[in-house]
């Protein structure tokens, strides 16, 4: 099956939801919401994981699309760095933490095998 819209593919699904949590946990706590550069830090890196896979999804080669997609990681990671941040100002409860933390390291997960899945099929096509 060919994928032809970056919605289908389960890494974007699941940094979604990744950026659900975010802004769900921010939306439940209003200390977080008035300290507004850690909230537009940890949404924006979330909402990057989402767009540089839509990103690279477009672009006409595998290699730039691994290249997204390597940012988008770097961006999942980001959100899980801010993430310590949240919990040690008490804006987040440990399960919370836990959760969302969980979330954007499952997405981490399979954009990694993605980008192995089109290693491999590029190594194949030389």
């Amino acid at each position: 099956m060919k994928l032809t819209r970056f919605e289908d593919l389960d890494c974007w699904k699941e940094a979604r939801q990744l950026t659900r949590q975010v802004y769900d946990a921010i939306g439940r706590n209003q200390s977080w919401q008035k300290d507004l550069r850690l909230c537009g830090q940890i949404q924006g890196a979330a909402v990057s994981v989402m767009a540089n896979i839509a990103d690279g999804f477009v672009r006409h080669s595998d290699k730039e699309f691994v290249q997204f997609l390597f940012v988008a990681m770097a961006s999942a990671a980001e959100v899980q760095s801010h993430l310590y941040v949240a919990v040690d100002q008490e804006y987040l409860v440990p399960e919370t933490f836990d959760s969302i933390y969980a979330q954007a390291g499952k997405t981490s997960r399979i954009i990694s095998g993605l980008i192995k899945y089109l290693r491999r099929k590029t190594r194949q096509t030389k």
